[in-house]
């Protein structure tokens, strides 16, 4: 390019900040960059502006991604220290809290003092079958699964589950399946976080 505008209208900078500019263009930019405070100002600017679209784009995700994350890492340090896999049983309409008392009973199997909305423990997992205890302080927000089943057993507190035009009102004992392509959410109903026994199992 014979002068700096050219260069910079050019769109190497945008890529350059895109990371897509190659190893010998990048390393050109930067020695340009440094020799010319207009070029190092492009990038700045494109660089905020880039910044500032991605921001005003955001989707936030879902309150349940970042809990399961870490109850994927949790489960997966306990396995690695030595802690034995267990299968709880599948649920369905004629399981019994008794059931999962083995779990329920484990003494890591209780509410973070650091509880803020959403936590899950996972008892059991399998490539078809992830079996978790989860507290839910307010709820859930809408969610359609595609892809595996949902299933609910209540151990302490209350909750409403709304599926499509239909709300289900649970306490403890009491069991709930999800379809598939139906959109639901829960909202806590008692003083108590609501304390379930959540089973997702592959369609």
């Amino acid at each position: 390019m014979d002068s700096v505008r050219e260069y910079i209208e050019s769109g190497i900078l945008e890529l350059y900040v895109l990371g897509q500019a190659s190893n010998e263009e990048s390393m050109k930019i930067e020695q340009l960059a440094i020799q010319y405070k207009e070029i190092k100002e492009e990038i700045r600017l494109i660089s905020d502006a880039l910044e500032e679209a991605a921001l005003k784009n955001a989707i936030a995700p879902p309150v349940t991604v970042k809990p399961f994350v870490f109850a994927i890492i949790d489960y997966t340090e306990r396995l690695q220290a030595g802690e034995v896999e267990t299968f709880p049983p599948a649920l369905n309409e004629a399981s019994s809290l008794e059931d999962y008392a083995d779990w329920l009973d484990r003494k890591d199997a209780n509410l973070p003092e650091d509880f803020d909305a959403f936590h899950a423990k996972i008892i059991g997992y399998t490539p078809e079958v992830m079996t978790a205890i989860v507290w839910l302080k307010y709820g859930a927000p809408p969610e359609t699964h595609t892809q595996d089943f949902e299933r609910f057993l209540i151990v302490e507190g209350a909750c409403e589950i709304s599926i499509g035009d239909n709300v289900h009102y649970l306490k403890p004992g009491d069991f709930l399946e999800i379809p598939l392509f139906v959109s639901h959410n829960v909202k806590v109903t008692s003083d108590v976080p609501c304390k379930l026994i959540l089973q997702r199992v592959a369609a």
